[in-house]
């Protein structure tokens, strides 16, 4: 059974080693990192199997609009490459995006593969207004409304914002018991 987790610090190594197995020295190359460089993440949750190792990661930072208006860049999402299929990043996508909901954020960007976040509610085609700083495929920078409406208020060149790396904690989540859900 695979528990979703708030990331702690404990989970630093095994995140790391991770992302370096699925994405390699590349990741700190990509347009995204430039949003996440020097800060902490608003949300952070950990795949973690029965014995409690890390299999799996998503984080969520903060990003502001020219015009100071915030939504969270999703990424990166990976798992462990002997558990690729067994919908633990499904699960951890969900968990995400529940608790941003939560929380009261209004939209989720991404830059990814749409046949995949599909499935999550994520669009292109929905950020002509908005640039990342740095190159992207067009087609590969997707976005989701938590609030209908919020990602079309969105304009100019995204920045990072939100706390700065040193001292801070994430943000806990809402125990899974607490949230209703309807079916």
């Amino acid at each position: 059974m695979i528990a979703i987790v708030d990331e702690v610090p404990d989970h630093t190594g095994a995140r790391e080693a991770l992302l370096d197995l699925s994405f390699g020295e590349e990741r700190f190359t990509k347009t995204s990192e430039r949003l996440r460089e020097g800060r902490l993440p608003v949300l952070a949750f950990a795949a973690l199997d029965d014995a409690g190792t890390f299999v799996g990661t998503v984080r969520l930072w903060s990003v502001t609009d020219r015009n100071g208006a915030e939504s969270l860049l999703l990424g990166p999402l990976a798992v462990a490459p002997g558990l690729r299929g067994a919908r633990i990043g499904d699960r951890l996508m969900r968990h995400a995006l529940t608790q941003a909901a939560i929380y009261g954020h209004g939209s989720v960007i991404l830059v990814g593969d749409l046949g995949y976040y599909a499935r999550f509610g994520f669009s292109s085609g929905l950020l002509d207004k908005v640039t990342l700083p740095g190159p992207v495929a067009h087609a590969r920078f997707l976005g989701v409304d938590l609030v209908p409406g919020h990602l079309a208020m969105l304009e100019g060149a995204l920045a990072a914002c939100g706390e700065p790396r040193g001292g801070a904690t994430y943000r806990a989540s809402i125990p899974e018991d607490l949230i209703v859900t309807s079916a």
